[in-house]
């Protein structure tokens, strides 16, 4: 599982993001392979899909034959984001780096993990430009201090918690485990993995962490009561909530500033 799910994240809102890893015994042929499992993949999918788990738009999935490979196709794919760092092979990167052993043999994915952390401590370069990529996510609030919200369409007047909250953390955490070898995936799990290192301060940790637990809070609770268009399930406006709920969150956002403030001196951006 990749993304959220890889997480243990997921929300409400959140799409199917998964792969298949293999390896060929007795000589098999890659490609023979891999078209047994694909077949068996989309069957994966489509029942996820009318359970409720929709398909990812985006195609990444284990029926996509990009993401049915050997655990060495693996390690070629993740060794070309690692060493080109594209825009795109650094969102690439942000979502397949989140990943984590559903059902099979995990000792295959346990492999990558630690192909990965050597490789990344081989190319000291990549985590910079995840961090640079990362600082383009602002927390929604202006110069003021104040809600930053921004008018979409069937949400006017809103911020997005996905993408102008909780990215930020999940984005720092991924690159502070990421640079020190950690294995852990979910976000809390790694803040917490990166105080224990003493990289971070018990304090900035758990603030992060309670500032992440609070805006996915808040995200819950508006996909819980959306009735519209699931595009703007993380969606919400500031001045529909208590004003204890407005300051907390105003709190949430200046932890996830402070937390790119860190990354941005951390990596000399």
């Amino acid at each position: 599982a990749f993304g959220s799910e890889g997480r243990f994240e997921q929300t409400l809102a959140s799409d199917q993001d998964n792969g298949l890893i293999f390896v060929a015994h007795e000589g098999a042929e890659l490609s023979r392979v891999r078209a047994r499992l694909l077949g068996f993949a989309r069957a994966v999918n489509e029942a996820l899909g009318a359970c409720g788990f929709p398909l990812c738009k985006g195609n990444v999935m284990a029926s996509n034959p990009d993401l049915c490979l050997s655990l060495k196709e693996w390690q070629g794919k993740m060794a070309g984001w690692i060493e080109v760092s594209m825009p795109k092979a650094l969102l690439d990167a942000a979502i397949c780096f989140d990943f984590r052993a559903l059902y099979g043999d995990a000792s295959l994915a346990g492999s990558l993990r630690e192909w990965i952390s050597a490789r990344v401590k081989a190319h000291p370069a990549f985590l910079r430009h995840m961090a640079e990529a990362a600082l383009q996510a602002r927390p929604a609030l202006n110069r003021l201090g104040s809600f930053a919200t921004e008018d979409v369409p069937g949400a006017s007047g809103t911020i997005n918690l996905k993408l102008q909250g909780a990215r930020i953390f999940i984005d720092a955490a991924r690159i502070y485990a990421l640079a020190r070898g950690m294995p852990h995936t979910n976000t809390a799990d790694r803040l917490r993995a990166v105080r224990d290192a003493q990289a971070m301060s018990e304090t900035d940790a758990a603030a992060a962490t309670d500032a992440f637990y609070l805006i996915q809070g808040l995200r819950l609770q508006n996909q819980v009561s959306q009735t519209g268009d699931p595009e703007t399930a993380n969606c919400i406006a500031p001045e529909r909530l208590s004003r204890i709920s407005q300051a907390a969150l105003k709190e949430a956002l200046r932890t996830a500033k402070d937390l790119q403030n860190r990354l941005a001196l951390d990596y000399q951006l």
